[in-house]
């Protein structure tokens, strides 16, 4: 009897699912937590969860309540949660050199979001070589730091952890209580963040496209205009809404910040303009922050949900919505606006099937986030906006808080725990769990009824 073959759709929620109670498992044991007894399972299912889902909310200090064995253990689980489960399983049978079926690299193909199977496994190669060597530089960087400040053991260990951290975009640090504000003035610990956080964020399709035309370009003395124009649609377009985003964020924060004492009020220039550009960047699913959260400007606060929700781009470490289904999803409206059926950008057409794709996610997801919204303030004495900060942050895989997580309750904690799980495999991937893929023949033709609508 043939043995049924999982579908990729069932798969890889079913991964993150195994990878985060296997998690929570071995968090719950005495040698996890720095006092050696035994961790409430909510907590250490709280913690596992953030860590596979690179979010970056917790409700018990990570530098204070794990100790070593638990801090390594929340590492790989960012790890693996970068990556994807399927990816490590991937990698791990490319290593012992198991034989790849058909399946095998249609999974893989899914696990990344990718287009074609066609090379998967040289791309598989390249995004982990990519991955350990921008990690591995982003970590020295952090040892010009820390290894002075806390000696060659731990000032290594506390720069494997951020970097691996921060380009995963998780922003779950080792550090201290308050993220990275001890070090809001420190150009090298902000710089070294913010790359290793946009790095991870551009996806590895961008990285891959980027670095050959760098190469390209570079060899045969093109202009960098001419560069960027032979770059593929994709990477274009990734490139310019993020830096569009960035640039914003940048502006709007600086602006609505720059008086206000418990952000950034009190620091120098060059600090407000660092430290404001920081939380533009940071908003990209990253979760680190220099100042608090909970002291933001209701300005500040709106487009803190807005960037949050968009979030990274495709392919790569970061949550939300991403930047090209934010930008198709808003070029949809405009076409139908305009009553033109077809959208063309960097001269090509883009499908039908990509720009609902786009609508459907961002309806989806908003109502996702309303929902969750709404029981969250239902469960637990919160205010509509701390709580739509924390679903977002949660939902977008962010990890940024209005001092909010730590005084959930269990149910309040369960349903962020739910924000954050859905935030990592998508609404939509959850709802075709359920639902099943299969397409079948409707053999009933209706006629097509008269609805009024707007």
């Amino acid at each position: 009897m043939k043995r049924k073959r999982i579908s990729s759709t069932r798969l890889i929620p079913l991964s993150f699912l195994a990878a985060i109670l296997s998690g929570a498992l071995l968090l719950m044991l005495p040698v996890s937590s720095a006092t050696g007894q035994w961790t409430d399972f909510i907590t250490a299912l709280f913690t596992a969860t953030t860590s596979v889902c690179v979010t970056g909310l917790v409700v018990v200090d990570t530098f204070r309540h794990w100790s070593s064995f638990g801090h390594v253990v929340i590492l790989c689980l960012i790890q693996i949660g970068g990556f994807g489960i399927i990816t490590v399983v991937s990698m791990i049978m490319l290593l012992t050199q198991k034989k790849f079926s058909l399946g095998d690299r249609k999974m893989l193909q899914d696990s990344l979001n990718l287009n074609t199977d066609t090379g998967i496994l040289k791309i598989l190669i390249r995004i982990f070589k990519g991955t350990l060597a921008v990690e591995l530089a982003g970590a020295f960087f952090y040892m010009i730091v820390f290894v002075p400040e806390f000696g060659i053991g731990k000032g290594i260990w506390i720069s494997v952890f951020t970097a691996v951290s921060a380009f995963c975009n998780a922003g779950i640090d080792i550090i201290g209580a308050v993220s990275l504000s001890d070090y809001h003035s420190n150009a090298i610990i902000l710089c070294v963040t913010m790359v290793l956080i946009i790095l991870g964020g551009l996806g590895y399709v961008v990285w891959f496209d980027l670095s050959a035309g760098l190469r390209n370009g570079v060899a045969r003395r093109f202009h960098p205009v001419q560069i960027f124009k032979r770059l593929s649609e994709h990477t274009k377009l990734v490139l310019l809404v993020t830096s569009l985003l960035i640039l914003t964020g940048w502006v709007a924060f600086f602006t609505a910040e720059y008086g206000n004492p418990s952000t950034i009020g009190n620091m120098t220039l060059p600090d407000k303009l660092l430290n404001s550009l920081f939380e533009s960047v940071t908003l990209r699913t990253a979760g680190f922050a220099t100042f608090p959260q909970a002291e933001l400007t209701d300005f500040s606060c709106v487009i803190t949900y807005v960037l949050m929700f968009i979030g990274g781009s495709p392919v790569g470490t970061a949550g939300g919505i991403k930047t090209v289904t934010f930008y198709l999803a808003i070029a949809g409206i405009f076409s139908y606006i305009k009553s033109d059926d077809t959208h063309i950008l960097f001269h090509r057409k883009v499908s039908d099937e990509s720009m609902k794709k786009a609508s459907v996610i961002v309806s989806v997801s908003s109502f996702t986030v309303i929902l969750l919204t709404l029981t969250l303030i239902a469960t637990n004495p919160v205010s509509i906006q701390d709580a739509l900060f924390e679903v977002i942050s949660a939902s977008a895989t962010v990890g940024l808080t209005r001092d909010l997580t730590a005084g959930l309750n269990t149910v309040g904690r369960l349903i962020i725990i739910l924000a954050m799980y859905l935030g990592r495999i998508g609404p939509i991937s959850l709802a075709i769990f359920f639902a099943g893929r299969s397409k079948r023949e409707n053999q009933c033709k209706y006629i097509e009824g008269k609805f009024f609508v707007g």
